[in-house]
């Protein structure tokens, strides 16, 4: 009885800890409200809001390999997928009027690709997307 209910707690476990990873809002309150904070208005000029910004930023290619490539996000412990996940779901969340007509999602081997570069300066690509932080 004491093995079956060790098996059963420790499957629980892991089905918790699998549901927690994959929720990419989440992994935002995790990795990113730090310094973004939990509702995405940030801490200019430190961390820049991500409200109504970013969704204008991913419009070319340039923003969107920028938002993968900043330290926050390609130095995070989250998998490639799981990085995906939440930078879409912020995209959705605090940009949805700012996105382009034609938004398509960021994909885990988009990030892959662009995570790979390291952003030598990042205050002076900041300072191209968000001139006023």
């Amino acid at each position: 009885m004491f093995a079956r209910r060790q098996i059963l707690a420790t499957s629980l476990l892991v089905v918790l800890a699998l549901t927690a990873r994959a929720d990419p809002q989440k992994n935002y309150l995790l990795h990113c409200s730090g310094c973004h904070l939990p509702d995405g208005i940030g801490d200019p000029p430190n961390a820049p809001t991500l409200r109504d910004t970013i969704g204008k930023i991913v419009a070319t290619p340039e923003g969107r390999d920028y938002i993968i490539r900043v330290p926050g996000s390609s130095q995070t412990p989250m998998s490639d997928e799981q990085l995906a996940d939440v930078l879409n779901w912020m995209l959705t969340e605090f940009n949805s009027e700012t996105l382009p007509k034609d938004f398509e999602p960021l994909s885990a081997q988009e990030v892959s690709r662009s995570r790979s570069q390291i952003l030598a300066d990042p205050l002076k690509y900041r300072a191209r997307f968000w001139p006023d932080n």
